[in-house]
């Protein structure tokens, strides 16, 4: 469960330059809820992630997930239960360590382990199974370099570095709008199989408008730092791309 209660965040305060970029905003999603945002270029969808995920901290407001208080949290120590993948495939994995080091330390973080040299052998048993699930034949990569992948292969294997042992909250930046087409849509259908298998509670920002009505079970859209439009149930279900870009172009 994330709560977000009154969070504000101003950047360049006091000067010409002074922009705020989450006013005033709250929310609240119960464990399992599977929400997407939508909203133009400086809408403040981006900067609500980092807030929650510890990028910066907020100027006012409080944060708290499975009634932990966050609000201070330091980044690394929030990503205890946070998974978060971006829309750059390079981003969040170590390009020059293997698929293996990377998943273990990934894994390792997620279960507070002590890190330790070498991998142990049930390590990598967990992570041959569950790299079988992408079926993208990369169980039998482990010691490759994941900067040898392409970008698909990469997503997917941060997808499941950030899912490995399952998080509290899981936050996706446009994680499949840098792939293509055909790619896109089998790491987009792997991300929702994980999301259902363990109910995993999901931010996803998305300028897809069609996906953002599909995926999940409540669309979010935000507008100079604030939300503007919070859809689900029988509201959300009759809901169109039309009707929903009318209701944002033509509202107070």
């Amino acid at each position: 469960m994330l709560s977000i209660e009154n969070v504000t965040k101003v950047f360049n305060a006091g000067t010409v330059n002074e922009r705020i970029a989450l006013d005033n905003v709250s929310l609240h999603l119960p464990k399992g809820d599977v929400v997407t945002i939508v909203g133009g270029n400086g809408a403040g969808k981006s900067t609500l992630m980092n807030a929650i995920s510890g990028v910066f901290l907020a100027d006012s407001g409080r944060i708290t997930l499975d009634d932990r208080d966050i609000t201070f949290l330091p980044e690394y120590k929030r990503a205890r239960y946070i998974g978060r993948l971006f829309q750059d495939p390079m981003k969040g994995t170590a390009p020059n360590m293997t698929i293996a080091e990377n998943l273990a330390l990934a894994y390792q973080s997620a279960t507070k382990t002590r890190f330790r040299i070498g991998i142990r052998k049930d390590m990598l048993n967990l992570f041959r199974e569950r790299l079988a699930l992408l079926d993208l034949g990369l169980e039998d990569r482990l010691k490759t370099n994941m900067g040898l992948l392409s970008g698909g292969q990469r997503q997917a294997v941060t997808l499941l570095m950030a899912t490995i042992c399952t998080p509290s909250l899981l936050m996706l930046d446009e994680h499949t709008a840098a792939l293509d087409p055909v790619t896109g849509e089998k790491v987009l259908k792997l991300t929702k199989e994980i999301i259902e298998k363990d109910k995993i509670t999901t931010i996803v920002i998305t300028h897809d408008i069609h996906s953002a009505l599909e995926l999940g079970n409540r669309t979010i859209m935000m507008d100079s730092g604030k939300i503007v439009l919070d859809l689900s149930g029988d509201e959300r279900e009759g809901m169109t791309v039309e009707r929903l870009m009318d209701m944002f172009r033509y509202r107070p």
